[in-house]
């Protein structure tokens, strides 16, 4: 087993993400103890746990493992997952003089967290399409326990080729519309036959990243936006057909009506280039806030 101790740049507000993480149940994961337990996905799936011991100013992390030989691509993916490498310090700084000035008061450090695999946001997004978010969890949930497998206790999504040999029957039992079951299905069936190659993707432009998946069947801008967010964390995404951002800017900005897209595009232009953030801490400023 190996351990190591982290400190990055504040601010970092590891107990907000923890919270926005437990809105899912399949994370396991300790709030009193401020630690969660990372699946590691590939060839050889692992555990690794993340605690922090630091503040909010001030962020450490004990980061550990069980196998030294993949302690380095353990760690590279654990920074990548919770966004270490970017300096919040500085996005911040750029808030401060604009609109959203009192909204990232309010929420300093509040860090961008990334799925534990990019597949899984694509699966995840296919599974809560034009669903209530309570149901959409809940499905999620059972196609994991059901199709997927579990380390030490903590669930893994069936793999890609796992998913490919499914019959769209099998989702059905859990509730799958005939569509999605075959969404989902088709989706993985991609992956598996090496299609789609998501590292490749990664690699594109966040436009031509765009292109390339709203021509899988069941893809279209909201999932693909999903995954240039969720899944590799591009800074500069708004996006302005999300209920959530409309309500949070018409009570921001005390408007009578709905934002329009143009009003949207307008108020966004002083937040870019990063539009993620500022989509991030507008949703945080309408959720329910802890005592």
């Amino acid at each position: 087993m190996w351990k190591e101790k982290i400190e990055i740049t504040g601010p970092y507000d590891f107990d907000l993400a923890l919270s926005r993480l437990a809105i899912d149940p399949l994370n396991q994961l300790n709030r009193l103890e401020r630690l969660i337990r990372v699946p590691i996905y590939g060839e050889k799936p692992e555990v690794a746990t993340v605690q922090a011991i630091g503040t909010t100013d001030q962020p450490v992390f004990l980061v550990s493992g069980l196998q030294e030989k993949t302690k380095e691509k353990v760690l590279e993916r654990i920074f990548t997952i919770f966004q270490w490498n970017i300096s919040l310090k500085d996005i911040h700084a750029h808030f401060l003089n604009t609109s959203l000035k009192d909204v990232f008061i309010v929420h300093h450090g509040t860090p961008i967290t990334l799925d534990f695999a990019s597949y899984t946001t694509l699966v995840k997004a296919m599974i809560h399409q034009q669903i209530h978010m309570k149901f959409a969890i809940r499905l999620t949930t059972e196609f994991v326990q059901t199709f997927g497998f579990q380390i030490d206790g903590v669930p893994f999504y069936p793999t890609p080729e796992t998913i490919a040999q499914l019959e769209p029957e099998q989702l059905r039992a859990l509730k799958f519309s005939q569509r999605k079951a075959e969404y989902v299905i088709g989706l993985a069936q991609k992956l598996a036959n090496k299609t789609i190659n998501l590292s490749e993707l990664a690699k594109l432009s966040d436009e031509e990243i765009k292109q390339e998946l709203v021509k899988i069947r069941g893809v279209g801008p909201w999932t693909a936006q999903s995954f240039l967010l969720s899944a590799l964390g591009r800074p500069n995404l708004f996006p302005i057909a999300d209920i959530g951002i409309q309500n949070a800017i018409k009570k921001l900005f005390t408007l009578e009506h709905k934002p329009t897209k143009e009003e949207m595009l307008e108020y966004s232009r002083e937040w870019e280039p990063y539009l993620s953030y500022a989509t991030l801490y507008l949703w945080r400023s309408i959720e329910p806030q802890e005592e």
